[in-house]
């Protein structure tokens, strides 16, 4: 029996606020069905390069009081990057807050406006560890 990845779904509650920050980490819009009898929203978003991963957001037309506060329940979605400093000063210019700073030249975890936890990882070798990184402190859950 073979098995292949398909995408992972997350439920959103302020669906271009989500996409938007999507958007940040180079994902793209590679799928959108209405369903119209669920009242339910499914879009699909990927890096342009692996339209074979997408995550899944579900956004419920009349809101979702069924979200957990803290949807850290399933982990966290991971990406590699090409640099994990550009990608967290990009990031953080736009008001998204880095609540595991790349301390190590490696890895970083951000939050999704559904707080979705989201790995970064550097891809290839871990870049030196450099200021302002280098001297952060966590901040929040990750």
């Amino acid at each position: 029996m073979g098995i292949k990845y398909l995408h992972t779904m997350v439920r959103v509650l302020d669906l271009e606020a989500s996409m938007a920050f999507f958007r940040l980490l180079g994902l793209e819009e590679t799928r959108r069905t209405d369903h119209e009898a669920g009242r339910f929203t499914l879009i699909f978003m990927a890096p342009p390069d692996q339209p074979e991963c997408p995550v899944e957001l579900t956004y419920n037309w009349d809101g979702d009081e069924g979200l957990p506060s803290d949807s850290r329940h399933f982990g966290h979605l991971a990406y590699a990057v090409d640099n994990i400093y550009e990608t967290c000063a990009a990031l953080e210019a736009a008001g998204v807050v880095i609540n595991r700073p790349p301390r190590d030249g490696r890895m970083a975890f951000v939050r999704s406006p559904d707080n979705i936890s989201v790995e970064l990882l550097q891809a290839g070798e871990a870049l030196a560890p450099a200021e302002p990184w280098l001297s952060r402190e966590n901040v929040g859950h990750w």
